[in-house]
């Protein structure tokens, strides 16, 4: 298993890295959407989705995503902080600051199926528009944004396995201790004032600490929200694509409630700047 994930990181990385960096923007937009769907069918599995509902989501997920990625792209085109999908990322923020933490606290999420489309959704097409946004503004910027969440979520595997006795969430998953989410919180907070002073000389101190450790904060709550469904479905993995690694979901849980609040953020910021 261990060495089945370290092959697939020494693959999909430098291929990720190659398309953030290379990869024209019609491009990235494509492959964006094309994650979307594979994480849809993963969230329709999870949701245990009859085959006409798998269909329907399906379908409704490739025509939401590439609508909302197509308008997106043409007013990133005007201005890489276009306020167009500043909604969804509220509606988003909401959603994982509000209704997660009470679902987390039941451990028990819905059974309706017209609202764990919903949720998918919710999940899912934030996370899209703000891949695309966050890269259009800065490929680095969204680089710097995944880097605080693998930072935070290594950080809190060694710590807590060195140090944790006091579960987070035992229901939900039993390996999470307060230890390891101390552990990932410093972590953050050094790699927020490196990134200050290699890369911004120091400017922004008072803003960009206090967002990543947010950042940090919404990725466990993403972490637990995923392990929160895949337990209620009975599934260790949302899939297989990757070796070792599980799903997409798997290794995008963290992301989903982070990058969206980090794009409103960043637009929220430049808008009272203006």
């Amino acid at each position: 298993m261990l060495k089945a994930r370290i092959l697939t990181a020494l693959i999909v990385l430098p291929l990720f890295l190659s398309a953030l960096i290379y990869l024209q923007d019609i491009f990235w937009a494509t492959l964006i959407l094309i994650l979307t769907v594979i994480g849809a069918r993963e969230w329709c599995y999870l949701a245990r989705f009859s085959v006409r509902n798998t269909v329907i989501f399906m379908v409704l997920t490739t025509l939401l995503g590439g609508e909302l990625l197509f308008l997106l792209s043409e007013a990133v085109e005007a201005s890489p902080y276009a306020p167009t999908a500043i909604w969804i990322y509220a509606l988003s923020t909401l959603f994982w600051t509000g209704y997660v933490p009470w679902t987390l606290k039941k451990t028990a999420i819905t059974n309706n199926t017209v609202i764990l489309m919903v949720i998918g959704w919710l999940v899912l097409l934030p996370t899209a528009l703000a891949l695309y946004q966050l890269r259009a503004i800065d490929p680095l910027l969204l680089l710097g944004f995944m880097g605080t969440i693998w930072v935070s979520d290594t950080a809190a595997y060694f710590t807590g396995r060195a140090f944790g006795k006091h579960r987070l969430a035992y229901h939900i998953s039993p390996g999470k201790t307060w230890e390891g989410v101390a552990g990932a919180m410093f972590a953050v907070m050094i790699y927020g004032f490196v990134w200050l002073y290699v890369f911004a000389e120091g400017a922004y101190l008072l803003s960009l600490v206090p967002l990543l450790i947010v950042l940090a904060i919404l990725g466990i709550i993403g972490d637990l929200f995923e392990s929160l469904v895949k337990r209620q479905a009975g599934v260790k993995d949302s899939g297989k694509i990757l070796p070792g690694h599980g799903g997409i979901l798997d290794r995008i849980d963290a992301l989903t409630p982070s990058l969206p609040f980090a794009i409103l953020a960043i637009l929220l910021f430049n808008t009272f700047q203006s």
